[in-house]
């Protein structure tokens, strides 16, 4: 199965947090399964560690880094995704969450993702 990784399943995964859980650990470990992180994934970490935010534990040009020793798929925005964010239902207003479920949705893949609202958009997110 293809995954995409939402920002915060990345960032557990990345640091080894025990709020991943075994599900989204098992998954990702999967050796069947191919994995991704969106370029806009670490753009919001770079965002967000720039401004001090504390739950941005690293910057983005380690995260990207350690994505890639990790053996995680980049996934680098297209215009076919930005122009896909226009299609979606207004359930969510977070641009980098919108950004990410086009991309599952064009590509295709599922987007595993704790985020409720996230959650709503139904089949291609996997809550886990």
């Amino acid at each position: 199965m293809r995954l995409l990784l939402d920002t915060q399943i990345a960032l557990w995964a990345l640091t080894g947090s025990k709020r991943l859980g075994k599900t989204a650990g098992d998954m990702i470990e999967d050796p069947a399964n191919e994995v991704f992180v969106s370029t806009a994934t670490v753009w919001e970490i770079a965002i967000k560690h720039a401004l001090g935010r504390g739950d941005m534990p690293v910057s983005g040009t380690r995260a990207a880094a350690l994505f890639a020793q990790a053996g995680y798929r980049e996934l680098p925005v297209s215009w076919r995704h930005a122009a896909a964010v226009e299609g979606l239902p207004n359930i969510h207003a977070d641009p980098f969450d919108r950004i990410l479920l086009a991309q599952s949705m064009c590509e295709p893949m599922r987007l595993l993702s704790r985020d409720a609202t996230v959650v709503r958009y139904g089949a291609i997110v996997l809550a886990v």
